[in-house]
């Protein structure tokens, strides 16, 4: 059975690799040195298609935002949280090592258009502006935007935040609904205050800088039982919105894989499991 999961593993990553370098005119003997790179020439960028090169090194580089717990976030000095367990999955799908890059949220994206990782799992929203430049996986869970305010705050639902200073994470869905640039959201916040980490911006609405903060209801359900004598979360949702996990435009065979581990995550209900095992930490 051991040498079957290890001959799968390679025949998923053997097809990965011809359906990738199919994508070019031809091959060249630059382009087989090029394979043989190391990993560190992947993370910097430095080969055009550095989706071959993960693979032929052995390591599967997922770039995420280790800011957003519980999905992703640091525990000493290790990342952990529901996407990693999830992006370990794929890697021992594939017989690879999983490598994590920790970025800034709003860079994501071109992470993996300038070939720095192979995927992106951040507690992301699979929305239409995204996808115009990332192919996402199908969903593996379902998400809202939450509002938190200090505790007696006059702010009870989401119109309460007209004319309010709100914080967001940039280049979250939080901050796209509140920045509002579109003119479609149902609320129009005085001033957008943009945070790298959502916990700089419950920071500054306990020291009252700014009236609330909205987030996704999952890390700000974490925030509240951290401070559940300053901060409160509104029972009222201002979205709701999916998770998935996105690749690089084109890049087909790592999707396919990655669903088919969503799949059977989801069957299994291993998935319900890993999500429960952090809902109780």
């Amino acid at each position: 059975m051991k040498k079957a999961k290890k001959l799968t593993a390679l025949f998923l990553a053997v097809a990965m690799t011809v359906s990738l370098a199919a994508c070019s005119d031809s091959t060249s003997s630059s382009e087989t040195s090029s394979k043989e790179a190391s990993t560190a020439d992947v993370s910097s960028g430095a080969s055009s298609d550095s989706n071959v090169q993960t693979i032929t090194d052995g390591t599967l580089t997922l770039s995420t935002n280790a800011e957003f717990e519980p999905f992703e976030y640091k525990d000493s000095d290790k990342i952990v949280g529901i996407d990693i367990e999830i992006a370990e999955k794929i890697a021992k799908k594939l017989g690879l090592e999983l490598k994590i890059n920790d970025v800034s949220f709003d860079s994501l994206t071109m992470e993996l258009t300038t070939n720095k990782c192979d995927f992106v799992a951040a507690g992301m929203t699979a929305d239409a502006a995204r996808a115009k430049n990332v192919d996402f996986s199908d969903y593996y869970y379902d998400a809202s935007q939450a509002i938190i305010v200090a505790k007696g705050s006059e702010i009870k639902t989401p119109s309460d935040l007209n004319g309010k200073t709100v914080g967001v994470q940039q280049g979250t869905t939080g901050d796209t609904y509140c920045t509002n640039e579109e003119g479609k959201s149902d609320v129009q916040v005085k001033e957008v205050k943009r945070y790298n980490k959502g916990a700089d911006g419950i920071l500054d609405l306990i020291s009252g800088r700014i009236d609330a903060v909205v987030i996704d209801d999952f890390p700000a359900t974490k925030f509240v039982e951290k401070n559940p004598d300053k901060i409160q979360k509104l029972d009222n949702a201002l979205t709701s919105e999916q998770y998935a996990i996105g690749v690089k435009k084109g890049n087909k065979a790592l999707l396919d894989v990655i669903n088919s581990v969503l799949k059977d995550l989801k069957s299994s209900g291993e998935l319900d499991q890993i999500v429960e095992k952090y809902e109780q930490n």
